[in-house]
């Protein structure tokens, strides 16, 4: 694979210029918010009875956070937008090691493409306060548009780093390897940030039994449209999507292909030719 090293530098957000790191093993608490969507267990566009689950991708965000976690100290907080019952996929993402869980969720929202879900979670984010670090898996499994990440950090004014397959932290600087199609790029980027995540990024852990105990008793914290009063009402849900779903549709079988027997490719040929010639196909 090929590399290449390049440094992205944009406007920061206040919180830019405190040190992280003072010194081996002495480091300045991390804070990091990881957004998770719950979404349905299946490739296929039938959903009904079909369980739920966190994005995958989003789980290697998660897991990336807990592994600075564990190695620098930090508070993780998970933060999701949808109905009541996304506050299940952040009850796992705390049995996992997250320490704060937060939903955002209104009918107000419903409906919102990429741009307005983007647009509220950003809202939400600048609510709960200041970052260091934004982490997001790269895609949903169940739209695929690997948009809402960058989107959040357009929305927020700061650098992002999408398909992040490593990551290592220095100070104030993260070195992130970013994985493309046909090489690795190594970029340089100050904190706050946000990153997507991908599948090789890590291997995600699995819940621990004692915390998801505590979080089936835990309250989620929930940020409602009247909690967010900077939002343009405008921008929201369906409203304010300016792509809409018009149908959705399981595209036809054909039918299976026809097996042209014989002893031989000669007489194979021969078949074939009259197969073609009974169906009207001519070259």
């Amino acid at each position: 694979m090929r590399y290449s090293v390049r440094s992205l530098a944009r406007p920061l957000l206040e919180n830019a210029d405190k040190k992280l790191i003072k010194s081996k093993g002495e480091v300045n608490r991390l804070k990091i918010l990881v957004c998770v969507k719950q979404v349905p267990d299946t490739n296929t566009l039938i959903r009904n009875g079909v369980p739920s689950i966190v994005n995958p991708f989003d789980k290697n965000a998660l897991e990336a956070a807990l592994q600075l976690k564990d190695k620098y100290g930090a508070e993780v907080t998970v933060l999701s937008m949808g109905p009541g019952q996304a506050a299940e996929a952040l009850r796992e993402c705390y049995a996992m090691g997250a320490d704060n869980m937060v939903l955002v969720s209104d009918r107000t929202f419903g409906g919102a493409d990429t741009l307005a879900t983007s647009y509220t979670l950003s809202a939400a984010i600048r609510a709960l306060g200041e970052f260091d670090l934004i982490l997001c898996g790269k895609q949903a499994i169940d739209g695929d548009t690997a948009q809402v990440g960058p989107e959040i950090a357009e929305h927020l004014g700061i650098p992002q780093v999408t398909y992040a397959a490593d990551i290592e932290l220095n100070d104030t600087t993260l070195t992130v390897t970013k994985e493309q199609e046909d090489c690795y790029e190594k970029i340089e980027v100050k904190l706050p940030a946000l990153l997507t995540a991908v599948k090789s990024l890590n291997e995600p852990r699995y819940p621990n039994i004692r915390r998801k105990m505590q979080a089936n008793r835990m309250e989620v914290r929930t940020l409602t449209a009247a909690d967010l009063p900077e939002l343009d009402p405008a921008r929201l849900g369906l409203k304010g999507s300016p792509t809409k779903v018009k149908k959705t549709f399981v595209p036809p079988v054909h039918s299976t292909g026809v097996r042209v027997e014989g002893k031989d490719a000669g007489e194979q040929a021969g078949n074939l030719l009259k197969l073609l010639s009974e169906a009207k196909i001519t070259f």
